[in-house]
């Protein structure tokens, strides 16, 4: 686990779908979005198949190494949905069949006039000692296990679920960020940004280039806690473009 003043997290987006490229991901923007805001540092993110021991292995991999490990994916009825029994083993605790989550599962097969069958009870099936995260959408919630929060693939599932994580989680500094558009390519731009960072240890400076309506530009990209650095920083930066002969925009 991190042991930085800021807290730290991973993310692991779990699903043969995303790899293969039919299903696209959109919730890790999200949940960078959210992280961000909350001042916690998403320091990594990767997308892994539908195997066990790449699962297990990869999160006790990343629970160790940070503060907040958050899954989507594989929490469902198929057989394929193996995220539940894999932080089971990566825990090494039984998999059991949490009476509460039985119950909710229960209650949403009622609603929605359909069978309570096993399929449908596998997604009741939750490590020992977890804990549950809501789903006020559909009801079949997803679990917490000591700092790794197993989520849904769903994306409006997954956004509720995360919000209701969001009471367990605390946070650090808050990271704020600016933009300054130059019309001027990359190449131009590069050097003496370069000497800019230089001077800037505690702000992030990246470049973004872009090319729109006939025109290439860059996106200059700065971000850090301390916010008096940040603006300083900004206004150096926005004198460097107007020394290459160009008018700096903000977004």
């Amino acid at each position: 686990m991190s042991t930085s003043k800021d807290p730290t997290a991973c993310v692991l987006i779990i699903g043969n779908e995303i790899l293969s490229g039919r299903t696209k991901d959109v919730n890790l923007n999200f949940i960078a979005n959210r992280l961000t805001e909350l001042g916690i540092r998403l320091s990594e993110a990767r997308v892994i198949p539908d195997l066990s021991h790449v699962i297990v292995d990869t999160v006790n991999q990343c629970r160790a190494r940070y503060d907040y490990v958050f899954t989507t994916g594989g929490i469902g009825p198929t057989h394929d949905d193996i995220t539940a029994e894999c932080i089971a083993e990566a825990f090494g605790v039984e998999l059991e069949q949490h009476a509460e989550a039985r119950r909710l599962i229960a209650e949403l097969c009622e609603r929605n006039g359909v069978e309570l069958n096993q399929a449908r009870l596998r997604m009741a099936n939750v490590p020992k000692g977890a804990t549950l995260v809501d789903n006020p959408v559909s009801g079949a919630p997803g679990f917490k296990m000591e700092n790794v929060f197993v989520l849904a693939g769903v994306p409006r599932i997954m956004r509720d679920m995360f919000e209701g994580c969001e009471s367990h989680l605390v946070g650090g500094s808050i990271m704020k960020s600016l933009t300054v558009v130059a019309y001027l390519a990359e190449g131009i731009v590069a050097e003496p940004l370069r000497q800019l960072q230089a001077a800037y240890d505690d702000v992030e400076m990246g470049s973004y280039p872009f090319y729109t309506e006939g025109r290439y530009g860059t996106n200059l990209v700065l971000r850090s806690k301390n916010h008096e650095h940040l603006s300083g920083a900004g206004e150096k930066v926005s004198d460097m473009v107007r020394s290459l002969g160009a008018e700096p925009e903000f977004e």
